[in-house]
């Protein structure tokens, strides 16, 4: 039986960082590799611009979900419209994929948990207890999680519980 293909795979357009930034993101996912680098050749040469042998596409995959990187040159640039959001259980998995993620990123992007990579792609880190606290049927709880949320940059699971009881100044 063959393997299931994913049908949906994640291109990432970069200037000519294709191979860096998939090497730094499979050091950082566990379960990460890189499965495939793809190089231009003479054939397209007056379209793509790029030198013979250089990497055009690098397939990697994080934690078993498939990407693409490519390097297609300067014309277009990551924006916050599209982010990837990392799920995490305890605060050392949000503590380690935020210092990991946004090693050499704009700091002045960061809020809410989101962060932008040292290539410019937005991440979102996201603890589950913010997921289930901040959707609680009850508005005052609900409203609390996302008040003490809009004030952080790196989100404090402790504190948004805190929030959650009422007891955050405590």
């Amino acid at each position: 039986m063959l393997p299931v293909v994913q049908r949906i795979t994640p291109c990432l357009w970069f200037d000519d960082q294709a191979q860096e930034a998939a090497e730094f993101y499979t050091g950082i996912f566990r379960n990460s590799k890189i499965t495939k680098v793809a190089r231009y050749g003479e054939a397209g040469r007056e379209a793509h611009g790029r030198p013979p042998g250089s990497v055009m596409t690098v397939a990697f995959e994080l934690d078993g979900q498939t990407f693409t990187a490519l390097n297609g040159g300067p014309i277009f640039k990551f924006n916050e419209a599209i982010s990837f959001q990392v799920n995490c259980e305890t605060q050392g998995d949000v503590d380690y994929y935020w210092d990991k993620l946004s090693k050499g990123g704009d700091e002045k992007t960061q809020q809410c948990g989101w962060l932008k990579d040292k290539y410019g792609l937005s991440w979102q880190i996201v603890p589950r207890a913010l997921v289930e606290l901040i959707s609680d049927p009850d508005p005052q709880k609900a409203g609390r999680v996302m008040e003490a949320m809009i004030k952080m940059k790196k989100i404090d699971i402790d504190q948004v519980k805190r929030a959650y009881a009422g007891s955050e100044g405590r």
